[in-house]
Order: structure tokens, then sequence, then C-alpha cells
């Protein structure tokens, strides 16, 4: 916390005030960064010219904007592991979020898509990306279009 106090150029008090513990600290980090995550994934399926590109869209960019993004290097390689619960034991005030809005940008996209459907198919989507994020195997186009092929049927395209 006074690292992150003197950097920020305030005093550790204010830190404590804002956010209460170095968890409180770590967990609005998470959600500011899930917020950017969700903000790209939406403007992705708002490009997509059908359902299913629009999950495989989602998927690359987030893990190609995971792959430069400081706090997601932090959480997948920092020796106390602070960060990582929000992409694994405590994600979902980070995945279900993105997981919502993805679901309700599909539905807003194409109004033919039952929202529980469009809902079960973001969130399996996000959670897929997170765990191909935190065991990459290979590039993200690849593992991207694997991951809408797996969701796209959870969508009950007619």
């Amino acid at each position: 916390m006074a690292d992150v106090a003197r950097d920020a150029r305030v005093s550790r008090q204010t830190l404590y005030t804002l956010f209460g513990t170095r968890d409180g600290l770590a967990a609005a980090l998470a959600e500011r960064t899930a917020q950017g995550f969700l903000e790209g994934a939406v403007a992705e399926v708002s490009r997509a010219r059908t359902p299913r590109s629009a999950l495989e869209r989602a998927v690359a960019w987030s893990l190609r904007t995971a792959a430069d993004d400081v706090l997601v290097k932090s959480a997948l390689t920092e020796p106390s592991g602070s960060l990582l619960p929000y992409l694994t034991t405590r994600s979902d005030p980070v995945v279900l979020p993105i997981a919502h809005a993805i679901a309700a940008a599909l539905v807003a996209r194409w109004p033919g898509l039952r929202p529980a459907d469009a809902a079960w198919a973001a969130e399996s989507t996000v959670r897929l990306a997170v765990s191909y994020l935190l065991a990459p195997a290979g590039p993200p186009d690849l593992y991207a279009a694997r991951v809408a092929d797996l969701a796209a049927p959870l969508l009950h395209l007619r």
C-alpha cells in the first residue's frame, strides 16, 4: 500500500479510506480492468456479422488485449497471487458483468436470440476465454475460433 500511495502521490491513509484494505484495492483494480474488457468485448460484438463471429471476435480481442495488460500479467505472475483469485476462485465480480454485457449486446444486435440462450453462451464463452488466458497453449485467434465453435450452439440459432 505504501508503494501504491507513493506512486499515486496520495497518503496511505487516503488509500485505506478509499479501499479499506489491500484486498479492497485489488478488487477495485480488477473491477476497473474488467470494465475495459467489457467495453472492448461489447464493441467487438457490435462489429460482428453473425452471433458466432461475435463470440469469436470478443474472445480474440480479449485474449490479445490481456496479453498486453499490466494488471492481467501481474495477476498471472505475481508471487503473492493476490490478484489471481479474480480470475479463478473469486472471478464472478469480473466474469459475470462481462458475460451479462455480451449477452445483452448479442440480443440487442440479433433480437431473435432468446435472452437465456445468449446469457448461457456468453457466460460459457467468457469462462472458457479466462481458462485460455490462464493456460495459453497457442495463438489467441485459434482459441477464439474454438471457443466460438463450442459456445455458438448454445445460442440455438435457427
